[in-house]
């Protein structure tokens, strides 16, 4: 199943996440989707994640699909300029890749190659309004695309903790508006925090799945308190990881606990291992999603 017809029937949506290597080698990306086959509605492949170079997302979502999984191709708009960002949804649209997740994307300052000239010709809600036009049949200079145009389900992103939140909100509207069809959110830690945002948020009219990055440490937690914005991990979690005897248990309990605290108020769960897609098909089996 793909996320467009996850979403067509209405079901509780699921979708996963794995990151191509710095390297031309990606079997163990494959084998961390192969992880959550039958389990998961799409299967998001990151597009130079925190500005880190490796392989891209267009050719990770080819050997995903090459084995049969469902993937959800990233593209941020950092990089490449409006050439650059049409051609490749072109591009995956002729390889039958039609999930697509549009993103602004990290400063490059924050990656591997800090010297790195970012583009953001576009922001996401242009890249959004770009890929319509596409679908409409022409490009951003209004030229007529040959043949059938392509059919894309556009996903975008939001920040459920972020503070102050409306101009998330804001931000947030204008995505639907300008075509997105599903939410996937930062990472939350706290249901009552997500079920604030979309109390605030109103009737969107599209599923907003709810976003979990899987605890591999107490130090970990204390990074992302630090350093990811809109991302606040309980003490009580914390102090959790910090005593357990098995890590990957405990992380396993928490996730389950979180899962299970957001399925009144989201419409799916965007999964991010983060390298543990082994471990996802415990937790759903917990919350008897698989």
């Amino acid at each position: 199943m793909s996320v467009r017809q996850a979403i067509a029937s209405g079901k509780f949506i699921l979708t996963s996440e794995v990151g191509p290597p710095k390297g031309c080698h990606l079997d163990e990306m494959v084998e961390e989707g192969e992880a959550c086959r039958g389990l998961v509605d799409g299967i998001n492949v990151t597009d130079i994640q925190s500005s880190v170079m490796r392989a891209s997302s267009l050719v990770g979502c080819l050997k995903l699909q090459e084995a049969g999984l469902p993937p959800v191709m990233q593209m941020v708009c950092r990089d490449r300029n409006r050439l650059a960002l049409q051609s490749d949804l072109l591009s995956a649209a002729v390889m039958g890749i039609t999930d697509v997740l549009c993103i602004t994307g990290d400063y490059t300052t924050l990656g591997d190659h800090p010297q790195a000239k970012p583009v953001f010709d576009l922001d996401s809600v242009q890249l959004i309004q770009a890929a319509k036009m596409l679908m409409e049949g022409h490009d951003m200079a209004g030229n007529e695309l040959e043949g059938d145009p392509p059919q894309f389900c556009l996903g975008c992103v939001v920040n459920p903790g972020a503070e102050p939140l409306e101009p998330q909100i804001m931000k947030l509207h204008k995505k639907i508006r300008a075509g997105a069809e599903f939410v996937q959110t930062q990472a939350v830690y706290a249901p009552e925090v997500f079920a604030n945002f979309m109390n605030q948020a109103g009737d969107l009219g599209v599923p907003v799945l709810a976003g979990i990055v899987m605890l591999k440490s107490a130090g970990m937690a204390n990074y992302m308190n630090r350093f990811v914005s809109g991302v606040t991990v309980p003490d009580e979690m914390i102090a959790r990881m910090k005593a357990a005897d098995d890590r990957v248990q405990t992380s396993i309990e928490i996730t389950v606990e979180l899962v299970n605290g957001l399925r009144d108020t989201a419409q799916g769960i965007h999964m991010m291992p983060l390298g543990w897609n082994k471990h996802v098909a415990a937790v759903l089996k917990e919350c008897g999603l698989a």
